[in-house]
């Protein structure tokens, strides 16, 4: 008798939870075999000299490094995988995959979506049609590859007053904001700032993409979120990259989980 084949697999993303996602759901499937999880292109390309895939859960806007510029650095003549795309691209730019019919997966996803991907993936890789599949590829990435690569607009910098100079914040740096009384504590590149102002005002000021309330006295940053961690009496907390544990709030947790493609679960 026969053993099922299984298909390898190889994640690409450079948000620790969302490669822990694709993960954990594909553990749920004995005929997909996860040979690596990468952080980013340079580790992907790397483990490629290694590898042979059979499919590729890519995220494409990555620093440094995007999706596409990984794609192309592949050697197409001896790796050829599946590619499923991961992105947050906006509406306009995914009609490009549905023309040129790739499979994506938007952000936040659910679990029913991914399944469904998964399900037309194998379906493809049992026709073993790689040249069409990279034919096709190559058109895609010239069609909107340019919008991936084009440098997003200079964020707005937010003005701290120190005593007598003012200095101006790049939100990208900030991690996260503590409440102290009247008053908030902005972490930023390794420095705290104490500024007297609300924490619904401050929040108002930041990117609503990249910032997040998940207690009344606390936002997070997404982008420098570890990791959650679940207690043993079911309260949440936020691990942030810096190694501060932050509570999460049974008010502000559905939003966080939502975010993270995770609703509906406890």
């Amino acid at each position: 008798m026969f053993a099922p084949h299984t298909f390898k697999t190889i994640i690409v993303d450079d948000e620790p939870l969302a490669r822990q996602r694709v993960l954990h759901l594909l553990q749920q499937r004995p005929d997909f075999e996860v040979v690596g999880a990468c952080r980013n292109g340079r580790e992907a390309l790397e483990l490629l000299q290694q590898e042979v895939p059979d499919l590729l859960f890519l995220d494409i806007q990555m620093k440094g490094m995007n999706g596409f510029d990984l794609l192309e650095q592949m050697d197409a003549s001896t790796t050829r995988p599946l590619v499923i795309f991961i992105t947050a691209f906006d509406e306009y730019a995914l009609k490009a995959f549905d023309v040129f019919a790739f499979d994506y997966l938007l952000k936040p996803f659910k679990d029913d979506r991914f399944f469904q991907s998964l399900e037309r993936a194998v379906q493809q890789m049992e026709q073993h049609r790689p040249a069409l599949f990279w034919e096709k590829l190559q058109q895609l990435i010239g069609h909107v590859s340019e919008e991936v690569a084009a440098p997003a607009a200079p964020p707005d910098l937010i003005p701290v007053r120190q005593a007598r100079k003012v200095r101006l914040i790049d939100p990208g740096n900030i991690h996260y904001v503590i409440g102290a009384g009247y008053y908030i504590e902005l972490h930023a590149g390794g420095k705290r700032f104490l500024l007297r102002e609300s924490m619904q005002r401050f929040l108002e000021k930041l990117p609503a993409n990249q910032f997040l309330r998940v207690h009344r006295s606390a936002i997070i940053s997404m982008d420098h979120l570890e990791s959650l961690q679940q207690g043993s009496g079911g309260e949440w907390a936020a691990l942030m990259k810096d190694g501060r544990l932050i509570r999460v709030s049974r008010t502000y947790k559905p939003e966080l989980l939502r975010r993270l493609g995770l609703a509906g679960e406890d």
